[in-house]
């Protein structure tokens, strides 16, 4: 009896967990991301991967410098509900990004480029970032289908990139709210009982993946299903 009440306050979390877990990720835009040009600092990663979340982006995509590769994943939890992957070329990202329809778009201020708010963000869409000093290269700039840049009222030229990530973040989700794209999942139901599992059980779902099996089924409270 004194273990049943003592375990009653954690299943009562694991269910609110779980409410949660499934909100978020039918939420969740398949068809938005972002893309991190060499990011040096850990904490503007942090602070974009938490936008991203607040948003709702599944993925980032990040070309990464090798020792920011070795460090810790963003702090501030953000990094357990977007997923961030890392390559070893921007090439690779965009390539990967066109076989899905996305369009590209860098941030960069030139005469080209358009006015972030005029964009439409409904499409698929992919906002790339680049390096807090240089900003994005030349050679990602020219595989862009689009320059975009945010009006600037004051001396200096340009937001830090975690704050400029957000404001463009921010009018993404305005206009995808009001085109009512986070009204229903984006995200099929294999792939949102998948996710649900990794988030609700990391831990166990690591080692059914190291062992190449299915994960559990879980029930309508989100508790792992035994012998199932």
């Amino acid at each position: 009896m004194l273990f049943a009440l003592c375990s009653m306050p954690t299943r009562i979390l694991s269910i609110h967990r779980y409410k949660r877990v499934t909100e978020l990720l039918k939420r969740r835009q398949s068809d938005l991301t972002v893309v991190l040009e060499g990011v040096q600092k850990g904490h503007n990663l942090a602070a974009i991967t938490r936008t991203c979340d607040a948003v709702g982006i599944l993925q980032m995509h990040a070309l990464m410098p090798s020792r920011i590769k070795r460090r810790r994943r963003p702090s501030g939890g953000s990094h357990k509900w977007v997923q961030l992957y890392t390559y070893d070329s921007m090439r690779e990202i965009i390539e990967r990004l066109r076989q899905d329809k996305f369009q590209i778009l860098v941030a960069h201020q030139d005469n080209e480029a358009r006015c972030y708010l005029d964009i439409d963000y409904t499409r698929p869409t992919a906002l790339v970032f680049g390096t807090e000093l240089f900003g994005v290269s030349p050679q990602t700039i020219d595989m862009a289908d689009q320059k975009l840049y945010i009006p600037m009222m004051g001396m200096v030229e340009s937001l830090n990139v975690s704050v400029a990530a957000g404001v463009i973040l921010y009018e993404t989700r305005r206009q995808r709210e009001r085109a009512g794209l986070y009204e229903q999942p984006r995200l099929d139901n294999k792939t949102i009982e998948r996710l649900t599992f990794e988030m609700m059980y990391p831990r166990v779902a690591e080692y059914y993946k190291s062992q190449n099996k299915p994960y559990p089924l879980l029930d309508e409270h989100g508790h792992m299903i035994t012998g199932a």
